[in-house]
């Protein structure tokens, strides 16, 4: 499995290049406190993780409450999550292993990089910049950034518009499968890695077109 005549990498943000379950663990929690709620378990949390903030906090507030009632809360609980959420943005995340390393060694072959993450552009920036990555990509995307977020193709054929890449030269890089179905979507090639949320399922169950280790061993795979 090699890729040629690549120009450019998307890669995603939480569970691909940063393990940030514990920041959204603090948040979650501090937001159910608000609302003398039981604090959830990390794995419970991570199953969650993935297609944007207020589907998070939805599918929060659905372990106590039904359709109507999650309804009734969800404007409030969202702001009370967002608020908690830029407090401790990056106070408890992680690099995952070889992360920098793949992405210096994408620098090293000129290959064009932007990040395509679900998360709000206003919590993914300073966390870019907290975790000293921020100055590796080229274009940034959040999941309000555009009209439509992954798993919707619009964030990718908008990076491939800016670039100047057709999908067959850029490869898309991800834990789940909204970043599959995404690249699928949009004609790109697409790589996962095992050790991010994926809602919850096994990356087994995605559609890709392999899965690496590491972000150093996607860039091993990968050539102008």
């Amino acid at each position: 499995m090699k890729f040629t005549g690549i120009g450019a990498v998307i890669i995603d943000l939480d569970g691909t290049m940063l393990d940030t379950a514990a920041d959204f663990q603090s948040a979650i929690n501090r937001m159910r406190a608000e609302l003398a709620l039981a604090p959830l378990d990390i794995d419970t949390i991570k199953s969650f993780v993935g297609k944007g903030s207020e589907n998070l906090v939805r599918q929060v507030l659905a372990v106590d409450f039904d359709a109507a009632q999650v309804e009734a809360r969800i404007e409030s609980a969202l702001a009370a999550y967002q608020r908690h959420y830029l407090m401790i943005n990056g106070d408890h995340v992680a690099l995952y292993p070889k992360v920098r390393e793949g992405l210096e060694a994408f620098r090293q072959q000129n290959l064009r990089m932007a990040c395509v993450t679900n998360k709000p552009i206003g919590f993914t920036v300073p966390l870019l910049q907290k975790t000293g990555l921020h100055d590796y990509f080229d274009i940034i995307v959040g999941g309000d950034s555009l009209p439509t977020r992954k798993p919707d193709p619009g964030p990718f054929l908008h990076v491939f518009r800016e670039f100047r890449l057709q999908p067959q030269q850029v490869v898309a890089i991800g834990d789940s499968s909204n970043d599959a179905i995404a690249a699928r979507a949009a004609g790109c090639h697409v790589l996962t890695v095992p050790y991010g949320y994926n809602h919850g399922q096994s990356v087994h169950t995605i559609d890709s077109d392999g899965i690496v280790q590491t972000l150093l061993e996607a860039a091993h795979l990968i050539s102008p």
